[in-house]
């Protein structure tokens, strides 16, 4: 991968997605729009001067803390490969790999101190076969 930082997405996961984007759209300056989502409901995007800059989204079954909070996506080259790795260093797969239509494959994994990690191959690096 390029030498670039590996964090490519901040997402926050929240039950109110008026209230924060509200608060979080005029503490940054920053327009939203909404997508529909499917079974996820709506999905919202951060804007700063017609570019996409994060995300919001409901929680999900699967959202590991109840509350509203952020969390930022990292850059790996195969997702697989680090699901299948987090547990031989002694973390846990919390979601398994799966593919986000247009954004690229994702899993969260956690460190063996609980810390949680939202990794993501994007779509360019998707392996064929």
């Amino acid at each position: 991968m390029a030498e670039q930082s590996p964090f490519i997405w901040h997402e926050l996961v929240t039950p109110d997605q008026a209230c924060s984007g509200k608060f979080f759209s005029e503490l940054f300056g920053w327009t939203h729009k909404e997508v529909d989502a499917g079974p996820f409901g709506i999905y919202t995007l951060f804007q700063k001067n017609g570019r996409d800059v994060a995300g919001m989204m409901n929680p999900t079954p699967e959202t590991p803390d109840k509350g509203s909070f952020w969390h930022a996506y990292i850059a790996v080259e195969d997702v697989d490969a680090c699901a299948r790795m987090a547990s031989l260093l002694g973390g846990s797969l919390m979601v398994p790999p799966h593919d986000v239509l247009d954004v690229g494959r994702i899993c969260i994994v956690a460190d063996p101190t609980g810390a949680v990690a939202h990794l993501m191959q994007p779509p360019t690096s998707f392996k064929s076969g």
